[in-house]
């Protein structure tokens, strides 16, 4: 079972004025099977490595290069990083990009040596621009509520995925690119990029989660006036108005979101995987219940490190005065 799941299972278990904490803890572990957590040192066959080093997965299509993943290797092996890559359309989302970057997040869901998630942009200056509006102009009607049911699945499958997700931006990140940025737990975005939800300035409004993250995440007054007046930030005031984590200064290259971005990647690559994906789970769910339930739904996944071998291998580094080493077991 997938460790996280619907707000709704979630909700239907946590809704009771008295919490039993039994059945929360049974239910918490059905989502957290050890045998979920070991990680296999088999590389599927489908992935190949690339110049660097890295693993990189090539997906089946007519533009393959939209879309590029590479499994980083060696010390940083764990990590995963998403490129958007459509230099043409400022990497604008196309069906092709959905149905890529939804495979993308299939295979990265299940596999268990994840420990965290880039997402960037392979073309210089931009994030995303938000929906291909070329190719949505030639689409019917009931294609396009077709296709923006299918990008608001996709961005919600990126923000519910078990382990951290950082958003390196390092362009302009407009309409649907910040919302697929807002879906991520961490946003990094260099001092000149531009961070908007302009939806407004075509009649329509942010359609794959943004009338609802964005409040959740600057307050909602500060989100309504950004998302009425189809307002644009550049790095530096989307750090102040707490929109992204970390504004950066831009260096020649392009691409200092993206070093932030590994940088902290690589803390977190060094925690215990187990806990790190608890601590994920506790936190989004808890934040949608009282705080009661939220300290019940903590208990819960708290009690799902106490049998893991991690636990007892970062006791034992404790002791012997060293790194430890975490197997995700």
């Amino acid at each position: 079972m997938a460790v996280l799941v619907g707000r709704r299972a979630l909700l239907q278990v946590f809704r009771v004025q008295t919490i039993d904490r039994e059945r929360l803890c049974r239910f918490i572990a059905s989502l957290s099977c050890s045998k979920q957590y070991v990680f296999s040192e088999k590389v599927s066959p489908s992935f190949r490595l690339n110049s660097h080093g890295a693993v990189t997965r090539h997906y089946s299509s007519d533009t393959k290069d939209d879309l590029r993943v590479r499994y980083l290797d060696g010390e940083d092996a764990g990590i995963v990083v998403v490129g958007l890559n459509r230099p043409k359309a400022k990497n604008a989302i196309s069906k092709n990009l959905v149905k890529m970057m939804s495979e993308a997040m299939h295979d990265i869901k299940n596999n268990n040596k994840v420990r965290s998630v880039i997402l960037c942009s392979m073309v210089p200056g931009i994030f995303c621009a938000g929906a291909d509006l070329k190719e949505r102009a030639k689409m019917h009607q009931n294609e396009v509520a077709s296709f923006v049911s299918k990008a608001r699945a996709l961005i919600t499958d990126l923000g519910n995925l078990p382990i951290p997700t950082i958003a390196a931006i390092d362009g302009a990140a407009l309409g649907g690119g910040l919302e697929m940025a807002l879906a991520c737990d961490i946003r990094i975005a260099s001092t000149t990029a531009k961070l908007g939800l302009v939806e407004t300035k075509l009649a329509i409004i942010p359609g794959a989660g943004g009338t609802q993250r964005l409040p959740r995440v600057i307050g909602i007054s500060l989100a309504k006036e950004l998302i009425f007046a189809a307002r644009v930030l550049d790095g530096t005031e989307a750090f102040r108005v707490g929109l992204v984590s970390h504004a950066v200064e831009q260096n020649k290259s392009g691409d200092a979101a993206y070093l932030r971005a590994l940088e902290l990647a690589r803390e977190i690559n060094s925690q215990g995987p187990i806990a790190v994906r608890m601590a994920k789970l506790a936190i989004n769910q808890g934040m949608e219940v009282d705080l009661s339930t939220g300290l019940a739904i903590e208990e819960a996944c708290y009690a799902q490190v106490i049998p893991t071998k991690d636990r007892l291998e970062g006791l034992a580094a404790f002791k012997e005065k060293r790194q430890p080493l975490y197997k995700g077991e």
